[in-house]
């Protein structure tokens, strides 16, 4: 999966700059353990690594999804980049659609906010934790171990495995992660030209959507252990951004919405957080897996 968004980013900054780009592989701590993401130390393990070597001058920029980047500012790093997104949806993988899943089925996500909204859309299925790439778990619904898996469909269209997908969610039924679907470049932050250089593939609105969602979720102070989803839009030069806590069984929720002009989505998110902590939002987050 990095090794093809890797190849997208730099097909598209060649095609935009005329610089040739070198793919360099970079293994993270979040690529080799098998523990659950929360117990590694959440999104900041497939980080790390490729942003050390960015530091120590190895590697010009790097590559993330966005989902995976960590809301706090890294020191030294400039986000240079935040491509045009693809779809940020969920897609349900295997035979059948989720209402058609018999009581009790098996359904895989080593995302806390999956397992939430699948128990808030089912709760008479059996959510089972997994962790592995996109290939891993799909044959984990083949070799009959699961019955479905939920991952994201953007990552799916990246690696040619829509032909898996029975459903894709949407937002009203599951919220995606914030920044989910789009990309995100990172350099060093005192090479201004190489920043401007990396610039030419940004796009303002996708970057105004992931600005508010991920704004969200700093001020819940949640990661990926928080059962969190938010989705922005840009829709005629206005930022819609919906968001939602749901607790870790699924049955109770906070959901809101708010507006704004997307010069001004890290305040949109902003107040959008704040009105779900003022509807008790922290107290569903808080609260332990059953």
């Amino acid at each position: 999966m990095a090794t093809t968004q890797s190849g997208l980013v730099a097909d598209a900054l060649t095609q935009a700059t005329g610089h040739g780009v070198e793919l360099v592989g970079v293994t993270t701590e979040g690529d080799v353990s098998k523990a659950l993401l929360a117990q590694i130390g959440g999104t900041g393990v497939f980080v790390n690594g490729l942003r050390e070597r960015l530091l120590a001058g190895e590697v010009d920029f790097a590559v993330h999804s966005l989902k995976d980047l960590p809301t706090g500012p890294a020191e030294g790093i400039a986000l240079a980049a935040v491509p045009r997104r693809d779809d940020p949806r969920d897609a349900l993988c295997g035979p059948r659609k989720l209402a058609d899943l018999h009581t009790g089925a098996r359904v895989g996500t080593g995302s806390p906010r999956r397992v939430a909204q699948l128990r808030a859309l089912r709760p008479d299925i059996e959510v089972v934790p997994i962790r592995g790439n996109a290939d891993t778990r799909l044959r984990k619904v083949t070799d009959g171990e699961l019955d479905a898996v939920v991952l994201a469909y953007a990552g799916l269209k990246r690696i040619g495995r829509l032909d898996d997908v029975a459903e894709v969610f949407e937002p009203d039924a599951m919220l995606p992660a914030p920044g989910q679907g789009a990309l995100a470049l990172e350099c060093r932050a005192d090479d201004p030209e190489l920043v401007a250089l990396l610039a030419a593939i940004d796009d303002a609105e996708t970057r105004a959507a992931a600005t508010a969602e991920r704004t969200v979720l700093a001020v819940l102070e949640g990661g990926c252990s928080a059962p969190v989803g938010a989705h922005a839009v840009v829709n005629e030069s206005t930022l819609h951004v919906t968001a939602a806590v749901v607790a870790h069984d699924g049955t109770r929720q906070v959901r809101l919405s708010a507006s704004g002009h997307p010069d001004r989505a890290a305040e949109t998110g902003r107040a959008l957080a704040e009105a779900l902590l003022g509807r008790g939002a922290d107290q569903l987050m808080g609260e332990g897996d059953s």
